[in-house]
């Protein structure tokens, strides 16, 4: 996919912030990246199953299509992100704030909301 940044991805694993980041379609499965700062980022088809986004801030990021299948969202701010087509299966998304986000077709079977 286009807009994927490999000094964005670097800066996100070893900083855990990279607002504004270009990540789409990166493969972070299975990362920590709790409390990451990702706020108004692109991460378009990207895969984070299984990765750790507790407390993480995400604000208007663009998860379209993201795989987010058995994430951990617990206390993320998803505010006004846009979550649409994204796979949400098993993910934990307890406490995370998910007002005026973009949820159209997203797979939310088995998520704990």
């Amino acid at each position: 996919m286009a807009n994927y940044n490999p000094l964005h991805f670097q800066q996100l694993t070893e900083t855990k912030s990279s607002p504004i980041c270009s990540l789409s379609g990166a493969v972070l499965s299975g990362l920590d990246l709790l409390g990451a700062d990702l706020r108004y980022g692109t991460l378009e088809g990207a895969d984070l199953s299984g990765s750790n986004l507790a407390d993480a801030k995400l604000t208007t990021a663009n998860l379209g299509r993201a795989k987010l299948s058995e994430a951990r969202l617990a206390g993320a701010d998803l505010y006004g992100a846009n979550l649409e087509e994204a796979d949400l299966r098993g993910a934990d998304l307890r406490g995370a704030d998910l007002r005026r986000s973009k949820l159209a077709q997203a797979d939310l079977r088995g998520a704990d909301l």
